[in-house]
């Protein structure tokens, strides 16, 4: 394996901090499944079981996550190194929340989970990356909840956004019709219209029909701030 190979997976969040020796000694214990994906080739279903760690070595894919009465569709783009889903391998549904689809040519590298908990597991490093992208998850959610606290309808326009992003940065897009986000929501359609219109205004977002594109989700997150 080159050296540009070796550099590339150390990336990855659940190997930084390994040195390469140790990284060596895993890649001659650990069989890791290589594969290509071109633009626009579904990677993983919704509600697909996750049988082991997945990560994005290059190129771009989108996530899209379908509620559970399919009034809408969460979409977010992640760029490399991207491990999809790790909080997905355990617990009591061990199934993935979300699509993914490569948006360009796309390497990906897949673990199973036997060669997780047999072998990666001995390493200090990993099992500490890994509680700490869970408690990171974790302690995110649970800081959502508690401050889930809204006085106005734009309030909770931008909170909708900013608690369904699993990542803080980045482009989003929100596949809904108007009246479906307004019932979610519990306001008129007159009311989250003229909001959206608004940040559409400020150039917070982008308004298509039954879309609402995000470009850069952060902006929205320091607008908010300021209200």
């Amino acid at each position: 394996m080159e050296l540009t190979m070796y550099d590339t997976l150390l990336q990855l969040p659940l190997f930084q901090g390994l040195c390469k020796n140790d990284f060596t000694d895993i890649l001659g214990k650990v069989k890791l499944h290589f594969s290509k994906n071109k633009a626009m080739e579904k990677i993983i279903n919704q509600g697909s079981p996750c049988n082991g760690l997945v990560f994005l070595l290059n190129g771009e894919i989108i996530s899209e996550t379908k509620d559970r009465d399919d009034l809408y569709t969460w979409c977010e783009y992640f760029n490399e190194p991207y491990v999809l889903e790790p909080y997905s391998l355990f617990g009591m549904n061990t199934n993935y929340i979300s699509s993914y689809s490569a948006m360009t040519d796309v390497n990906i590298v897949s673990i199973e989970k036997k060669f997780i908990l047999s072998e990666l597991n001995k390493y200090d490093i990993f099992r500490l990356n890994y509680l700490n992208i869970i408690s990171n998850r974790s302690q995110i959610l649970q800081d959502r909840l508690l401050n889930n606290k809204t006085n106005s309808i734009e309030e909770k326009v931008i909170n909708f956004f900013l608690y369904h992003a699993e990542k803080s940065t980045g482009k989003k897009l929100l596949k809904i019709k108007m009246e479906d986000f307004a019932t979610l929501l519990n306001d008129t359609r007159l009311s989250v219209s003229k909001v959206l219109n608004e940040l559409q205004e400020m150039g917070l977002l982008v308004l298509r029909r039954k879309e609402i594109e995000i470009p850069e989700i952060s902006l929205l997150a320091t607008y908010k701030s300021k209200i």
